[in-house]
């Protein structure tokens, strides 16, 4: 009894590594896989005969659809999670990602993770400003843009509650800076007067941002003159002139410098040059590595959950899948035992049973994948980000996420035919012939 005990929890740990060593594997594996089981089942004797019975259990599913439909409803539910999951932090993480280039800098105080945490006094600028590696304009003037973050409370669009959102004040050259942000509403705000432009994404998730509205914000009252879209996360903010918000908020010092510099040479030569001036104890990160290291944390997390979830949702998968399978064994005991009897070995039988539950498996996992990109593919929400302000973006539903999703199912429906399917392969013939 003891032996039986510990070669069970033997093959339930061996079953546990083989799924887990499944999912993690890369595609040209699996494909590999499946293309040594094809060559199997077509070119040997026990191979056809195991297609021969999958047919005939295939055959029979629609008179038990009832209960084979548990394990594809409860296997799409998986893969539908574990997708939608997954793709609210691949949609995160590649609108931050988007959110730089290689030919861009921003400058943070020393050992700052972020604008929040970040100081650069105004004689400091002057100072960036002479620095080799920095693109001039056609006035020979240094691109450069001071930059300050402010966070304040806005009203959200549905619930209307209040939400941080980041109002951030730029210098007129953030436009040449950023030339990917264009206008799509309205005019630029004007020089040391209170007027903002909003990013397409903060239009939509906060009231009040038409324009023409006018905002409270800093005991003074703002208004909008124009939307943007950038496609990054700069459309969850609000622009103004970078001296009017400091005014209104009274600081003293800016956040950050952001820099266009003369291509991928004129950064490296951007940040030589800043860490030869001992005046200067700042650190340069192009905007690309800056917004890509800010999703690090929040995507590895919903990751993380994605996965813990979809674990525990498998598990109950596996039950039902066992039950459905062990039931669909004992109905057809008599089919079953009939084939053996007429020269279908234990190894085809397997197959046999196997096949039938991957199918049914690759069915969920279809259809689980087809409702996560059928709902949550471009679908938009708003979370909070490292700077402590509300980021939209969009779920991003990629080919990729499918397939994991897809090798879910299968190995879900690897581990629950498994068991039924030794059990169909071990029954005793007379038995079987004699139990209906």
């Amino acid at each position: 009894m003891k032996k039986q005990w510990l070669g069970n929890l033997i093959s339930v740990v061996l079953l546990v590594v083989g799924l887990v060593a499944w999912i993690m594997s890369p595609w040209f594996v699996v494909a590999g896989l499946a293309v040594l089981l094809a060559l199997w089942l077509f070119l040997t004797r026990s191979g056809r005969l195991s297609l021969e019975a999958a047919r005939i259990g295939i055959a029979s599913l629609p008179q038990r659809w009832g209960a084979s439909s548990v394990i594809v409803v409860g296997i799409a539910g998986v893969v539908g999670v574990l997708v939608a999951m997954l793709a609210m932090g691949e949609g995160f993480s590649a609108t931050l990602k988007q959110t730089g280039s290689d030919d861009t800098a921003i400058v943070l105080r020393g050992g700052s993770q972020a604008e929040t945490n970040s100081v650069i006094t105004r004689d400091q600028v002057p100072l960036i400003s002479t620095l080799a590696g920095i693109a001039k304009d056609k006035d020979g003037r240094a691109l450069l843009s001071p930059e300050l973050s402010q966070i304040v409370n806005l009203p959200t669009a549905g619930s209307g509650e209040d939400a941080n959102a980041q109002f951030r004040g730029v210098s007129e050259a953030a436009w040449a800076i950023r030339p990917h942000i264009k206008l799509i509403e309205g005019r630029k705000f004007n020089i040391g007067v209170r007027e903002i432009v909003v990013g397409q994404g903060a239009k939509g998730q906060y009231r009040g941002l038409e324009i023409g509205k006018t905002l409270r914000l800093g005991n003074q009252d703002w208004t909008v003159v124009g939307v943007f879209a950038a496609g990054d996360a700069h459309d969850s903010e609000l622009w103004t002139d970078i001296d009017t918000l400091s005014s209104a908020y009274d600081r003293r010092a800016y956040q950050s410098v952001t820099v266009r510099t003369a291509g991928k040479p004129g950064f490296d030569q951007f940040k030589k040059a800043m860490e030869n001036d001992p005046r200067l104890k700042l650190d340069v990160l192009t905007t690309r590595d800056y917004y890509t290291k800010q999703s690090t944390g929040l995507t590895t997390l919903i990751r993380v959950l994605g996965t813990v979830i979809g674990t525990i949702m498998a598990i109950g998968a596996v039950f039902g899948a066992l039950n459905t399978m062990y039931a669909a064994v004992a109905g057809r005991a008599r089919e079953i035992a009939t084939m053996r009897a007429i020269g279908f070995r234990g190894l085809p039988v397997v197959m046999a049973v196997m096949l039938e539950t991957m199918l049914l498996a690759l069915l969920g996992g279809l259809l689980g994948g087809l409702i996560a990109w059928v709902v949550f593919n471009g679908y938009s929400v708003a979370t909070l980000g490292s700077n402590f302000s509300q980021v939209v973006f969009q779920f991003k539903v990629t080919p990729g996420l499918l397939w994991s999703g897809l090798k879910w199912a299968l190995g879900i429906g690897l581990v629950g035919g498994l068991f039924p399917a030794l059990r169909a392969a071990r029954l005793p013939i007379t038995q079987a012939l004699r139990a209906i």
